[in-house]
């Protein structure tokens, strides 16, 4: 029984995913397709999480990412093109740059270790309750 319970716990360990590190930022890079005196255009394809962004910027990539502008994302098309608000600038914003999103991170019930977890608790359970 002890057998039994010990191999269980070592495979949930091994397919339990690492979480990760607190520097390693989920941040992803869109193409600037369009600047205008206080509005930014550019390519997010079907990723629909940018509007609920809290931070996005403009960044330099030729100058190891310097930050030139921070924006704030107003809609996104349905052809995947997103339209955000300059709401504070350190340069001037060219179709050079790039926008930095980072990307938040996904709802509890959408896990899939927190649902594999739940499934081999039980089936541990009610396995050594027969027991």
């Amino acid at each position: 029984m002890r057998l039994l319970l010990a191999v269980l716990v070592a495979v949930a360990g091994a397919l339990v995913p690492m979480s990760r590190a607190g520097a390693q930022d989920r941040d992803v890079r869109f193409e600037i397709t369009a600047v205008g005196d206080t509005t930014v255009n550019f390519r997010v394809g079907k990723m629909t999480w940018v509007v609920r962004s809290p931070r996005a910027m403009v960044v330099d990539p030729r100058r190891r990412d310097e930050r030139v502008a921070s924006l704030k994302v107003l809609s996104v098309s349905s052809t995947g093109e997103a339209m955000a608000i300059v709401t504070g600038q350190r340069g001037r914003i060219t179709t050079d740059h790039v926008v930095l999103i980072e990307e938040p991170p996904s709802r509890w019930y959408r896990n899939v270790g927190l649902w594999f977890g739940a499934a081999l608790g039980l089936a541990a359970g009610f396995g050594l309750g027969k027991m």
